[in-house]
């Protein structure tokens, strides 16, 4: 992986996770129906969207949501 200044990154820290057979089986077709070839990539692109996305949604505020809500009506 390269950033934009040209530097490389290097993946050093490693997370294993446990899998049912539904979920691996599932898992393993997806990646077999559309031509996977790095399943690491795209576990990683999964992962960061949902925490990207939850990070959107968690933004810090100057109100409480119940202040929010009550200043909308």
């Amino acid at each position: 992986m390269k950033a934009r200044d040209g530097r490389r990154y290097k993946r050093k820290y490693r997370k294993s996770i446990l899998l049912t057979d539904k979920e691996i089986s599932a898992f393993e077709q997806y990646c077999e129906r559309y031509k996977v070839r790095n399943q690491s990539q795209i576990i990683r692109e999964a992962l960061f969207k949902s925490i990207l996305q939850h990070y959107d949604e968690d933004y810090p505020t100057l109100f409480s949501k119940q202040e929010l809500a009550r200043l909308e009506q």
